[in-house]
């Protein structure tokens, strides 16, 4: 009996231990599966198109986030972008986007000897990385259907720039006509051009020279451009009063076109004969060189009147302090805006920024000229008037009319 009793209790605890290590393989299972749940969830509805409004070489994609974006134990930390020119691969990675973003521009480079150039019209295609903290813990999206760049002709972001090109260029068109036709368009006198006649007049009276100083620009600069239609007026009025002019020049290309712009002022003022080539010369194009050349011309040769028309620079003030010593009427005007406030305290006139452009339009009276300076005119004030328009519409909430003007790169 006793026997029995140890047999029975021997088949229990036998198969006891079968049923623990069946157990066992269960459990593996679960190690199996909690493994796969290291890996983050794909990113879903990818799309790529190409970037409209730009020269090409650059696509758009777009996904929407994992869904473990944002927290938990496989929480994704950020995107990264793959692509490749053939389904197969190999797909190489172009930039990543942080948590949270469902958007990549790819951007790649015209130039074709660049590792990131991107061929306009060759199929594409992406895949998206979700990346965790641990790189190698990811999990890759489907691979796109292929997409193409190109570029466009317009970029139709800045339409309102392209109205505003063809108002303008209307209006300068109207102007420009009128002008050819004789009609007299208004300019506001600018004092500076009309002290002019005065200054050489008093310099006739005196018997002494004048001195033009054409500044330190080259002869395609434009404030030198307009300073040779001031020079012409200048030269013209010296011819009828028959006084001497002298201009010393910076660039060797500006001395013969300042040469051609005084011969014709005195063939227009009917004195060829006065004309004398050695009046217009070169000094140096060493910037301290050419100042101090043109300094010492002041303090021995004592000009009545100082013009400084065009391009200058850290010589503005060594100039117009020399002159101002030397006892001279003092005539100045730069679009260089730095240069303008020792211009301002150390000349009697002075043209200030785009005043020096109008002058050449006042003085020359070229309808091509005129009539841009007016479009110009027409222009400013429509800007005002929209810029005031504009500001009383954002404080009463018409947000419609400022849109109209948005720009878009």
């Amino acid at each position: 009996m006793k026997h029995k009793l140890m047999i029975g209790v021997l088949f229990v605890l036998f198969g006891m231990s079968s049923l623990w290590a069946q157990t066992e393989p269960v459990e593996a299972d679960s190690a199996v599966v909690d493994s796969t749940e290291l890996y983050p969830a794909p990113v879903s509805h990818l799309r790529a198109t190409d970037k409209p409004n730009d020269h090409g070489h650059a696509i758009v994609v777009e996904w929407e986030t994992s869904a473990d974006d944002g927290g938990g134990k496989n929480n994704v930390v950020l995107y990264q972008v793959f692509r490749s020119m053939s389904f197969d691969g190999p797909f190489d990675s172009v930039g990543t986007a942080p948590a949270g973003e469902g958007r990549f521009e790819d951007i790649g480079s015209k130039d074709r000897s660049s590792s990131s150039f991107i061929p306009d019209d060759t199929d594409l295609f992406y895949q998206i990385d979700a990346v965790t903290a641990d790189p190698a813990i990811r999990t890759p999206s489907d691979i796109l259907d292929p997409v193409q760049s190109s570029g466009q002709w317009f970029n139709t972001g800045r339409v309102p720039v392209l109205v505003a090109v063809l108002i303008f260029g209307l209006l300068t068109g109207i102007f420009v006509t009128s002008a050819k036709r004789g009609r007299e368009l208004y300019v506001r006198p600018i004092g500076g051009i009309e002290a002019v006649d005065d200054a050489i007049g008093r310099a006739t009276e005196m018997g002494r020279p004048i001195l033009y100083v054409l500044g330190l620009g080259t002869a395609a600069d434009v404030a030198t451009i307009a300073s040779f239609t001031i020079l012409s007026r200048v030269a013209k009025r010296v011819a009828e009063y028959q006084t001497e002019l002298i201009v010393p020049t910076y660039d060797p290309i500006v001395m013969s076109v300042a040469q051609e712009v005084v011969k014709s002022s005195y063939f227009d003022a009917g004195r060829p004969e006065d004309y004398k080539e050695e009046c217009v010369f070169f000094v140096t194009q060493s910037q301290f060189a050419y100042v101090a050349a043109v300094n010492g011309i002041m303090l021995r040769e004592f000009p009545a009147t100082n013009v400084y028309m065009g391009k200058f620079y850290a010589e503005s003030l060594l100039l117009a302090e020399t002159g101002s010593l030397a006892g001279s009427i003092q005539i100045s005007g730069t679009d260089e805006i730095a240069q303008i406030p020792f211009f301002i305290v150390a000349c009697d006139y002075t043209l200030i920024g785009e005043e020096l452009y109008a002058a050449s339009a006042y003085l020359g009276r070229e309808p091509k000229l005129l009539g841009s300076l007016k479009a110009q005119d027409w222009a400013k004030a429509a800007v005002v008037v929209l810029a005031i328009v504009g500001l009383v519409a954002a404080n009463f909430g018409w947000l419609e009319f400022p849109t109209l003007f948005r720009v878009i790169d």
